[in-house]
């Protein structure tokens, strides 16, 4: 076993700032209101069935079509920095139509085991030891969780701008990391 509590708080860290789920809450808060009760329990294991699942599969997939690990980190860097210009500035580079159920599809993917999550998870893969990264998975499932039971009263207390303002800061976070992915990962390439 190579557990690392360096790679488990840098890994955790990405993972929280690309699954951004503080600055989620807004979403939650509409698919609540629009479709009632949401499954807390439900929508987070199944998010980390799926970010468990793609940390094991991604990778040979990836074998299958003919991938290295460091090309999908590299294509990976690119993904998260456009996640983070989207959280920086505020602007929508992709959306997806409003869901009309918000049972495990919109929640727990791809709100929390969305795009983003995968290519940082296969990212992370190439970076740090397998068992750290599960760690993280289940620390960043257990705040998701309690942020998902508890998103009112974090609404409450935080307010719009406190929320925009997490979510610029994790934003800049994001954007060090896509350029250390890139960095890292581009002179494997050649």
């Amino acid at each position: 076993m190579n557990f690392n509590l360096r790679e488990i708080a840098s890994a955790s860290m990405i993972l929280f700032a690309v699954i951004d789920i503080i600055g989620s809450i807004p979403i939650i808060i509409s698919l609540r209101n629009k479709v009632g009760h949401i499954q807390s329990g439900k929508a987070t294991l199944v998010a980390a069935a799926i970010m468990v699942a793609f940390l094991f599969i991604g990778e040979e997939i990836l074998k299958l079509i003919g991938i290295d690990v460091n090309s999908f980190a590299v294509a990976g860097a690119f993904v998260l920095f456009f996640l983070a210009i989207e959280m920086i500035l505020g602007i929508a580079l992709y959306k997806d139509d409003e869901p009309e159920s918000a049972s495990i599809v919109p929640i727990a993917f791809p709100l929390i085991a969305g795009a983003g999550t995968m290519t940082a998870l296969l990212s992370l893969r190439a970076e740090f030891h397998v068992e750290n990264i599960i760690v993280a998975i289940i620390i960043n499932i257990i705040f998701v969780y309690i942020v998902l039971k508890s998103s009112k009263a974090i609404e409450r207390v935080l307010g719009r701008n406190g929320i925009n303002i997490i979510r610029k800061v994790f934003g800049v976070i994001l954007l060090a990391i896509a350029v250390k992915l890139f960095t890292s990962n581009i002179n494997q390439l050649f």
